[in-house]
């Protein structure tokens, strides 16, 4: 054999095995998703419970260290990633873990406890959500007074979280700033004139508001206030003119006048519609889903799901903060968000068409890392926000027992199939192929160097 033989054998070896990591295996995964039956209805899919066995051994030490080194206290302020992300991520794992216990409660607690190998994440979470440094950015936008005045989208994540904290560990001591959020914030939504306050001065984000909103509905099960007559007046904010052209919630608008600065988005839409039954009832979040998916929804050859903007208002490729990239018109994150939504409303077949495509674009590696929504996520402050998120949107619950069932596998996935499993077909054929034309040419040889016997030697 000579040596550019041997050198072509070892590439093609090399490149057939390392298809098996980086290929055969997501591949695998994928396809063990396109069968879960709770990936096609309710329940916690398996992926959802691998996804926070993995990020409840990351999320702890991650958090600590970033409590531990103060690195959030010089955070750049207008810098969304180092700023608003950690905190999204704390907020989104403590969700998902109480949808977690809530799923194995039901059930008659069959199999491991979610809370098994999870205590030192829940309370790394809890312990950053209420960590000084990283309040640093929104105190130096409204001063010392920032727990008591206007900023919905922080106070908002305060509330989330310590919620559902409070229900998965039953420790009371957040109560209190618990309730002095819960008690506070209504009251300045409920005595403000449009029934919206600001998240960061002059940026008033309706969007924020409603979700805040249920959020502090939710807290009941927490506080024991109830605030069901501060959220039947709070639905003022989102009628008539706090509704967009569409008869949606606008994604951005202008205080004090109202005006509308962005009227509703992919993002925002799906956002809101992950909590909104939890606020107005299902009627209400329901006749918005309707004209979501009216407006936003589009299925395209290659991929379906929701649009970031509107059709003929912004490009349909490109990038942006809140948004993501937007790839033929679909939001990346409208359709992250898109998951929970559907889910809550029942409507397996987008949740099953949305979670399918993730499944397939995540490109999980063998140790249950999405690779994607990894890189996608900022790595020096919140490495672990895309993967902290999906773990909520594919955790959350129908809200009531109406399901539109799920279809068919959606093409993206089934392309994700053809790359996962095509790859490492074609490099095992390849280095087959190899090792027969390298066995026909030493046979070849063999003969051409073996000297024929003559008759009398017969």
């Amino acid at each position: 054999m000579t040596l550019r033989t041997l050198l072509g054998l070892t590439f093609s070896a090399t490149l057939a095995l390392l298809t098996v990591p980086l290929f055969l295996w997501p591949g695998l995964y994928l396809a063990r998703d396109l069968v879960d039956p709770a990936m096609r209805g309710p329940g916690i899919p398996m992926r959802a419970r691998e996804l926070h066995a993995n990020l409840s051994e990351r999320i702890e030490p991650w958090a600590h260290e970033r409590i531990a080194t103060g690195r959030a206290a010089r955070a750049p302020l207008h810098d969304v990633p180092t700023t608003e992300w950690p905190m999204f991520t704390a907020v989104f794992y403590l969700m998902a873990t109480e949808q977690l216990v809530q799923e194995w409660d039901r059930t008659g607690g069959e199999g491991p406890s979610p809370l098994e190998g999870a205590r030192g994440a829940i309370e790394a979470s809890k312990d950053l959500i209420l960590d000084p440094s990283h309040h640093t950015w929104v105190r130096t936008h409204w001063g010392d007074d920032y727990m008591h005045r206007e900023n919905v989208f922080f106070r908002g994540l305060i509330i989330a979280g310590l919620t559902s904290y409070e229900q998965i560990t039953g420790d009371r001591s957040v109560v209190p700033t618990l309730l002095d959020q819960v008690e506070t914030l209504s009251a300045e939504l409920d005595a403000s004139p449009l029934g919206v306050l600001d998240d960061y001065p002059g940026e008033c984000y309706p969007i924020d508001v409603l979700a805040t909103i249920a959020f502090i509905r939710n807290a009941e099960r927490s506080t024991g206030v109830d605030t069901s007559a501060f959220v039947a007046r709070s639905l003022r904010a989102f009628e008539g003119s706090g509704a967009d052209s569409l008869g949606l919630v606008p994604f951005r608008v202008d205080l004090p006048s109202g005006d509308h600065v962005q009227p509703s988005r992919g993002i925002g839409n799906s956002w809101i519609l992950m909590f909104a039954p939890d606020a107005y009832g299902m009627e209400r979040s329901s006749a918005w889903y309707a004209l979501h998916e009216a407006h936003f929804y589009q299925r395209r050859w290659w991929a379906e799901g929701f649009r970031e903007w509107q059709r003929d208002t912004a490009p349909e490729w490109g990038f942006e903060i809140d948004a993501g990239p937007v790839l033929d018109g679909f939001g990346t994150a409208a359709n992250a968000f898109g998951i929970g939504a559907a889910r809550r409303h029942g409507r397996f077949d987008h949740a099953y068409a949305l979670s399918a495509q993730m499944a397939a674009a995540s490109w999980t590696w063998v140790d249950g890392t999405l690779l994607l929504p990894r890189l996608v996520s900022h790595a020096a402050d919140a490495p672990y926000l895309g993967e902290a998120g999906i773990l909520y949107f594919l955790t959350v619950q129908p809200a009531d027992d109406t399901h539109v069932p799920a279809l068919g596998i959606p093409s993206l996935a089934e392309l994700g199939l053809l790359v996962f499993f095509g790859v490492p077909a074609l490099a095992w054929w390849s280095l087959l192929g190899r090792v027969r034309r390298i066995r026909r040419t030493r046979r070849g040889s063999t003969a051409a160097t073996t000297p024929a016997l003559r008759p009398a030697q017969v």
